[in-house]
C-alpha cells in the first residue's frame, strides 16, 4: 500500500493521476475516510482526471451521481451514508452498476461491504489531528 501526504487542495491531481497509474484496468474503487476527510473533494479532482468537466457533489442525498467523461464513459459516483440496509442498495441496481465496467466510486462503503466485488480497491483518507494535512492511501 502506498502513502501519499496531501498538503493542500492543490496535491489532489497529482494523487488522482497517481491512482490511476497504479490501477489503471481497475473500475470499482471505496473511499473510506471519516466525515469531513476529503471524499467528496477527492473525487472532483478524479473526475477532472478522467476528463470530465462535470460539476461534482456529495450524492449524499441522491445516494448516486453520474458524471460523463469526454470519451462517453460513466462514472458512478454513490454516497451510502444515510442508506438504511443492503434492500436499499440492491433496490437502485447496485451490482448492475458494479458489474457495468464503467467507473464506480463509493462513499461510505463500509455500509454495503458485503456487496463489493473482490476486486474493489480501497483509497483510505485519513487526516492529522488538525486537519491540515491528510494522508492517501492505496
Amino acid at each position: 500500500m502506498d502513502f501519499t501526504y496531501c498538503k493542500t487542495i492543490d496535491d489532489l491531481p497529482y494523487i488522482a493521476r497517481a491512482l490511476f497509474q497504479k490501477y489503471s484496468n481497475n473500475y470499482i474503487f471505496a473511499l473510506r475516510g471519516q466525515m469531513g476527510a476529503g471524499k467528496t473533494t477527492f473525487m472532483q479532482a478524479i473526475v477532472k482526471e478522467l476528463d470530465c468537466n462535470d460539476i461534482v457533489s456529495s450524492p449524499t442525498f441522491s445516494i448516486l451521481n453520474e458524471y460523463i467523461t469526454a470519451n462517453h464513459r460513466h462514472i458512478y459516483h454513490f454516497d451510502f451514508y444515510r442508506i438504511k440496509n443492503i434492500e436499499e442498495a440492491m433496490q437502485i441496481g447496485l451490482e448492475e452498476y458494479l458489474y457495468s465496467g464503467e467507473y464506480c466510486f463509493i462513499e461510505w462503503a463500509e455500509n454495503i461491504e458485503e456487496l463489493l466485488p473482490p476486486e474493489t480497491i480501497n483509497i483510505y483518507i485519513s487526516t492529522n489531528n488538525d486537519n491540515s494535512i491528510r494522508v492517501f492511501s492505496f
